[in-house]
């Protein structure tokens, strides 16, 4: 590697811890503006969170409201979004912070490489947020409401009667379903946390490609093992249902096919590069 590819805007130690100050002053300074920001819209974010519940409640012809037991808990829920939302709409000041903070140590080939990855990261957490937000939490929510419906087919079954036959003649406590603010912002939160973060398995397999830490060839040999790892993950992080645990092992595993396939890629250019180099 030449000396005029590295950037030459080398300092001192000194100096450097100054750059770092900066830019953290400003990445806050970005967090807080787009914080204060997003809780103007913080209402309508919650309610784009939980629609796929109130659709999910509108098909059973049930009220689709959810209730909250504090006085302050709505609030809290509405700071807590707005935190989160904040984030998202300073990320590109923050990473943009981020890079020019680390673009001076690093060389040109190796800003190249990594500017695409800065741009796939946050496109692929959104991808997965989308499918967390579209595809499982219906599905989940449907799921955990549903099984209340359970117990009492199961009755209808065994006694041959109706179930609120049943419940009128034993006088038996009954359950209704009162969703809580709290309650579902978590939930749905952990699905979007936990498939944005799935989908990022081709970013960061192909980056330890490139570190020479993993190969296609060693990608290849694990499938088993990928395999069980990915059913565990889909075990973990979904509803006991079948169909949801399925379409999650689907979509991982082919991110882990594409991933084998980014690697490859990354290797035939390392090796172009080092038969150039003789």
């Amino acid at each position: 590697m030449k000396d005029e590819d590295i950037d030459g805007s080398a300092m001192p130690l000194v100096e450097h811890l100054a750059e770092l100050r900066t830019r953290i002053i400003r990445s806050v300074l970005a967090l807080l503006i787009g914080i204060v920001i997003t809780f103007y819209f913080s209402e309508a974010v919650l309610n784009f969170i939980s629609e796929p519940i109130a659709d999910v409640l509108r098909a059973r012809g049930e009220d689709p409201r959810l209730i909250f037991t504090a006085p302050q808990e709505k609030f809290f829920v509405l700071i807590r979004i707005s935190l989160l939302t904040g984030l998202a709409v300073s990320f590109p000041v923050i990473a943009y912070q981020m890079w020019r903070f680390v673009a001076p140590g690093l060389y040109r080939e190796e800003k190249g490489a990594f500017l695409p990855f800065i741009v796939a990261s946050p496109m692929l957490f959104l991808a997965g947020a989308a499918f967390a937000h579209y595809v499982v939490t219906p599905l989940a929510m449907n799921f955990f409401i549903g099984f209340s419906d359970v117990i009492p087919a199961l009755t209808t079954l065994v006694t041959g009667q109706g179930a609120e036959d049943v419940v009128a003649a034993d006088d038996e406590l009954t359950t209704v379903f009162l969703g809580s603010v709290r309650e579902t912002l978590d939930i749905s939160l952990k699905f979007i946390f936990a498939f944005g973060i799935c989908f990022q398995l081709p970013v960061l397999l192909t980056l330890m490609g490139m570190a020479g830490l993993v190969s296609a060839e060693g990608l290849k040999n694990v499938r088993k093992y990928a395999v069980v790892g990915i059913l565990v993950v889909a075990a973990l992080v979904t509803p006991p249902d079948v169909i949801t645990q399925v379409i999650l092992f689907v979509v991982v595993y082919a991110l882990y096919e594409i991933s084998i396939w980014l690697v490859m890629a990354v290797e035939r250019k390392r090796a172009r590069e080092e038969a150039e180099l003789g």
